[in-house]
């Protein structure tokens, strides 16, 4: 008989005489730092003026200190919390003046945005009259539009074979009056006054010895504007009719080329219109061919992404609408 009794090990586990590491000094210091910062914001939010504390909102906001309320300097060591003077508006004005200002300066704005893009929905719906319309797929390449800063330059240009005026004369070919006609009711559509300038080639004018260039050109851009008259135009509507001789040519390059002899058709912005009335000179020169990219009449708008139906631009311009425009049918003319 098997005697053996079996051996039990008993282990008894020490505990450690009371510390528990040191991670809750480093917590309840966090705690402390946050409790401190938190009571100091209370302090200074309610020892602040509300002239301060638009400061600090506005700060926050914007940090580079471009609103009207920012300054980049909150914190001035000179115990005063004067704003930037280059970043702030006038302090001699009241806060109720300023904020006009700047609701101005945001509905200008604003309204400059609808406006252009009121122009280029423009430029696509006289595109597509042009891809519309097969008389005037004839001229297609004597047909170029382009956005400028004054605003939407429709320009109908000479061709060597196909010329818009009697030689030497104010007198329009019929084939040019169509285009003007086939235009006007786009044109007109659009509550924007327009600028109707001539411009000839560099070819000295030799029928008369008292008229030249600069009369041939005005005479020229005076018959363009009766043509859009008595196609239904509003004569209040232009703003201006002037003459250019060739001190704007489209080809510097070659002086004498018949493109150089051209109509501008200029739907003006506001601000271009101001600049007329008030007889100062607009932001860039409304005359010179040279500015930017002109895009043919078949191209793209310029700052349209995917070039929107005859329908959808109807649509979206609501001065597009039934009773107001008729617009022709291919095959009309």
């Amino acid at each position: 008989m098997d005697n053996t009794q079996p051996i039990i090990v008993k282990r008894v586990k020490k505990v450690a005489g009371g510390h528990h590491g040191g991670a809750w000094k480093i917590a309840f210091a966090d705690f402390a730092t946050a409790m401190m910062a938190f009571f100091l914001v209370m302090w200074l939010m309610s020892s602040a003026t509300p002239e301060q504390k638009k400061l600090i909102s506005g700060y926050f906001q914007d940090p580079i200190g471009f609103t009207e309320s920012a300054s980049p300097h909150v914190i001035d060591l000179g115990g005063t919390p004067t704003p930037s003077p280059d970043r702030t508006l006038n302090p001699e004005l009241e806060p109720a003046q300023s904020e006009a200002q700047i609701d101005a300066q945001q509905a200008e704005t604003f309204a400059e945005q609808i406006e252009r893009e009121r122009l280029e929905l423009l430029l696509q719906e006289l595109q597509n009259k042009v891809d519309e319309n097969p008389e005037l797929q004839k001229f297609k390449d004597q047909i170029l539009f382009e956005i400028t800063q004054d605003g939407l330059r429709i320009q109908i240009m000479d061709a060597e074979n196909r010329p818009m005026f009697a030689l030497g004369s104010a007198q329009l070919q019929p084939y040019f009056e169509d285009i003007l006609l086939a235009l006007v009711d786009t044109i007109a559509a659009v509550p924007n006054k327009i600028s109707v300038s001539g411009h000839t080639d560099a070819k000295p004018f030799s029928g008369r010895s008292d008229f030249g260039n600069w009369e041939l050109s005005a005479g020229r851009a005076n018959a363009a504007r009766r043509t859009l008259v008595i196609g239904g135009y509003p004569e209040d509507q232009i703003a201006r009719v002037v003459g250019y001789a060739s001190s704007a040519l489209f080809d510097r390059k070659d002086p004498l080329n018949p493109v150089n002899r051209r109509i501008d058709i200029l739907v003006l912005t506001k601000k271009a219109q101001r600049s007329i009335e008030d007889e100062q000179p607009a932001a860039t020169d409304s005359t010179g061919a040279a500015e930017g990219e002109v895009a043919p009449s078949g191209g793209a708008a310029p700052a349209a992404e995917e070039p929107l139906q005859p329908e959808q631009l109807r649509e979206r311009l609501n001065i597009f609408e039934d009773g107001v425009l008729q617009f022709s049918q291919p095959g009309e003319g």
